[in-house]
């Protein structure tokens, strides 16, 4: 094939892949415009009900008659859930963006969310993920992924346009991490395809993480069995906040590869948690110096006046990595020699898949107090934490 040839081809398979991406945007879009519902005034609904939260902050639901559910996340993204068989009514506020029941072939790159998916027993809403197979630590997703149920389909900024369109995909749940990447959050509303951003990790309270197992009950339609979720998650909460209060002070950390120790600050949920667990911070009167984020690097001989003397040490392995010795730990700076939990051998690490499972908030508090109060604790009682030896 000579390169004119060549060239002209590729002209030809462009133009055929532009055609088809076309008519697949012009098929999805058509599923919205024919559905608007002339005899229904939105105007003339109001809301009926509220779900109660108890700690969330991020979002909030609304119950209006006929199954029709409204729904805010932050101060100003809204969607309105049309039941199956239903319409959109006319007249709906141009902000509000439609969500259709029941809802399938989700493109997930709010990696955070996927435990509640499983814990609800709605892994197959999702069609599309936004991490690849091996970058999942719940078995279910992974899984999921092995068999083909659920498409690698790019990553937030980089997705697979011509996957997406070709799935049927009927909402985007993505990270704030779309926020760096404003165009692809237009792309795909552009495709007619919602987009909600999950704003857990902005909730203050732990607990207020683990709510948002509420909202995505509403849009499974498995709004029970997330109440239940939550409640036993609030409940091995509580057990903890109405023990002992030890006062035992705790260093959480990891050390980056430019040789930081890389900090909670104080207002994080994690020192929440500690605190709420019967422990103490043990840098809780470190200066913030960033906002925005919830976490700050410090050299390592700042953190060693600090931190040296904290009853406990908490490695955060879900960025650094699990620690599978003593050795391993000490390798990364002599200083860490002379804390005197290391001395002590109170030195505990997070299993890497915390983060993808933010729900379980109050099976984390349960552990820190267990560490806390305990001696001689058997690893199966725990479900993140472990000890190094």
């Amino acid at each position: 094939m000579n390169k004119t040839t060549k060239k002209y081809a590729g002209i030809v398979i462009g133009v055929v892949i532009c055609f088809v991406l076309a008519v697949i945007f012009f098929l999805h879009s058509n599923i919205s415009d024919h559905i608007t519902d002339t005899s229904v005034a939105w105007s003339d609904k109001v809301p009926i009900d509220k779900m109660k939260l108890d700690y969330a902050k991020e979002f909030s639901v609304d119950y209006y008659e006929e199954g029709y559910i409204l729904i805010q996340i932050g101060n100003k993204d809204k969607f309105l859930l049309i039941p199956e068989n239903k319409k959109v009514p006319q007249g709906l506020d141009k902000e509000i963006v439609p969500i259709y029941q029941p809802l399938n072939n989700v493109y997930l790159c709010a990696t955070a969310s996927m435990n509640m998916f499983v814990e609800l027993d709605a892994l197959d809403t999702i069609r599309l993920s936004g991490t690849k197979k091996d970058g999942w630590y719940i078995r279910e997703a992974k899984e999921a992924m092995e068999n083909g149920d659920i498409l690698y389909a790019g990553k937030y900024n980089a997705p697979d346009y011509e996957s997406i369109l070709t799935n049927n995909c009927k909402l985007a749940i993505e990270s704030q991490m779309i926020y760096h990447s404003p165009e692809v959050k237009e792309e795909l509303e552009e495709f007619g395809i919602p987009v909600l951003v999950d704003y857990s990790s902005k909730e203050e309270e732990p607990l207020g993480r683990a709510e948002w197992v509420k909202l995505y009950g509403v849009l499974t339609g498995k709004e029970a069995l997330a109440e239940q979720l939550f409640r036993e998650q609030k409940e091995a909460f509580e057990s903890v906040i109405e023990g002992e209060n030890t006062e035992k002070t705790v260093a959480f950390f990891y050390i980056t590869s430019s040789g930081l120790a890389s900090v909670r600050k104080p207002s994080d949920y994690v020192v929440k948690l500690i605190q709420y667990a019967g422990g103490r911070y043990i840098l809780k009167d470190c200066e913030e110096k960033e906002s925005g984020i919830s976490t700050m690097n410090m050299q390592l001989e700042e953190f060693y006046a600090k931190a040296k003397d904290a009853d406990y040490i908490i490695y955060n392995s879900t960025i650094g990595g699990e620690l599978e010795s003593m050795e391993q730990l000490l390798e990364q700076s002599e200083l860490l020699e002379d804390f005197r939990a290391v001395k002590n051998h109170q030195v505990w690490c997070i299993h890497k898949n915390l983060y993808q499972e933010s729900m379980k908030m109050g099976s984390l508090a349960k552990d820190i107090h267990l560490m806390l109060t305990k001696k001689g604790v058997r690893d199966e009682e725990f479900t993140f934490l472990y000890k190094v030896e």
